[in-house]
């Protein structure tokens, strides 16, 4: 599985937890692997290392996510929208391995495959500022 791939597995099991309780995402994380899968060992672990490290991050990225967003609230995002940027925030600020331009690129991809019309051009809007403030 390439990077892509694995990105949009973990973009897939990221989503999950907007619509289940914490304590109950180790079991969803089980089912994802299952239902999902099979995958290769190795790509599993790399889906649910990378899973683990942004979940680990949520609370500092949302927070970060409201002060960038201008005129937009985490709550107020679609969750596709809201998913795909928690997930290029992580990698921009929190992934050495990742290029910024890569996560942005990677995160506006699938905002067109999975967002809504104007998806791609909010998901870009926003990790905009992010990028900027990595230069």
């Amino acid at each position: 599985m390439d990077r892509r791939e694995v990105r949009e597995q973990i973009f897939k099991l990221l989503f999950r937890v907007e619509f289940n309780d914490a304590d109950e995402m180790p079991e969803q994380k089980e089912l994802f692997l299952e239902d999902e899968g099979p995958f290769k060992a190795k790509d599993s672990r790399k889906i649910t290392e990378k899973y683990d490290k942004i979940v680990e991050k949520l609370p500092e990225i949302d927070a970060m996510l409201n002060e960038k967003a201008t005129g937009w609230n985490i709550r107020r995002m679609g969750k596709v929208d809201l998913t795909l940027l928690r997930l290029a925030v992580y990698e921009i600020l929190f992934d050495e391995t990742i290029p910024t331009g890569v996560a942005i690129n990677e995160a506006v991809e699938l905002a067109k495959a999975y967002g809504q019309d104007g998806s791609p051009a909010f998901v870009n809007g926003v990790l905009a500022k992010f990028a900027a403030n990595e230069e």
